[in-house]
């Protein structure tokens, strides 16, 4: 974003305003709304304090210790956090202070991450549910009980939300009851979060296989087999799905298809999700490594090695790539060169995904803390 940037943002922000129902521009950019953010991309073209000269200033601003694990990764809406931990709660925070607004009991561990559309938070559960709570006051509006852990992370659309389960199924449920639409049948457990884009529900499965679903009917349109199970959920750009594989590739393939166009061989597992922007997509892997590809030839253009595996999955925003490691590290890179611009360590593994919104970084860790970071204010 250089030269065009003001025109870029024009045209996004006239899209985005038809998905999230006619919101201004900048209620758009203080928010990450969902796991892929707003554009299933894992990439926020509107993030302008942070940048690759000042990232390098991020302070902590606060952490809120919760009671367990905080694999979810947050939505940031309307200046509140809302987060899940395997304590069986999901939180909603105030993203100034980090102090609790509210939280709700689960059956099970939250690990699936909020999705957040008209007042209402989407999030799944290990005690088989999709739970529906008001964004204000953690008042749960309904509930839906699959067959298996809810870890997959909803996506909302249309008044539609997505989701997949343990019990092998991808689920559509009408966003304001909770009735059932329709549902999937895959192989096996449904562990990947869905995308959803031009009326189609992208989803990976423990099958080994990538489906694209009609998302009003749920009727196949094709599904691509890769011989190795999959965690990883795609991201959709430009009529290219990239998803990565429980072994070691990630791929590129048509959207319309499911034909491969490309794929690159890591040599281990990827279960982090990429995220793409500005014809690059970035990925982490279990060889400790977050990796930066061409997205329309799949060569390598850098790596950036960590001291563990990296199955948090990166967020583009503003030139900076921010990508948590289980080597107990949040990082900032450079998203043209990999070259590292910051780096937090936390008490312990962060696979959490972190979300910018508005000059700040959230993200959770294994230490049980859901963390903040900003650049210091100016003194008045």
């Amino acid at each position: 974003m250089k030269g065009i940037r003001i025109s870029i943002l024009m045209v996004c922000a006239c899209l985005l305003q038809v998905v999230w129902g006619q919101q201004s521009a900048s209620t758009v950019a203080t928010n990450w709304r969902q796991f892929h953010g707003v554009n299933m991309q894992r990439f926020n073209p509107f993030e302008q304090v942070l940048n690759v000269n000042n990232v390098g200033n991020l302070q902590r601003k606060w952490g809120h210790a919760t009671g367990r694990f905080v694999d979810s990764s947050p939505a940031v809406v309307n200046g509140v956090v809302y987060v899940g931990t395997t304590d069986h709660y999901v939180y909603a925070l105030k993203a100034s202070t980090g102090a609790k607004l509210w939280s709700y009991q689960t059956g099970g561990h939250v690990t699936s991450s909020p999705a957040v559309a008209n007042g209402v938070v989407y999030v799944g559960s290990w005690d088989n549910n999709l739970y529906a709570l008001d964004a204000s006051t953690g008042a749960k509006l309904w509930s839906y009980t699959t067959g298996g852990f809810v870890e997959s992370s909803p996506a909302v659309a249309n008044g539609v939300v997505y989701v997949g389960s343990y019990d092998g199924n991808v689920y559509a449920l009408k966003a304001s009851t909770g009735a059932l639409l329709w549902s999937y049948t895959t192989g096996r457990l449904v562990y990947s979060s869905p995308a959803v884009a031009n009326g189609v529900v992208y989803i990976g499965s423990d099958d080994s296989n990538m489906y694209a679903l009609n998302a009003s009917t749920g009727a196949l349109l094709w599904s691509y087999s890769n011989g190795e199970p999959v965690y990883s959920s795609p991201a959709v750009a430009n009529g290219v799905i990239y998803v990565g594989s429980d072994y070691d590739n990630v791929y590129a393939l048509n959207a319309s298809t499911g034909a491969l166009l490309w794929s690159y061989t890591i040599g281990y597992g990827v279960s982090s999700s990429p995220a793409v922007a500005n014809g690059v997509v970035y990925v982490g892997a279990f060889d400790n490594n977050v990796y930066a590809l061409n997205a329309s030839t799949g060569a390598l253009l850098w790596s950036y090695t960590t001291g563990s595996f990296v199955d948090s999955s990166p967020t583009v925003a503003n030139g900076v790539v921010y990508v948590g490691s289980r080597d107990h590290n949040v990082y900032a890179l450079n998203a043209s060169t990999g070259a590292k611009l910051w780096s937090y360590t936390t008490g312990n593994e962060v696979i959490s995904s972190p979300a910018v919104a508005n000059g700040v970084v959230y993200v959770g860790s294994a230490d049980g803390k859901v963390y903040a970071f900003g650049l210091k204010k100016s003194p008045k």
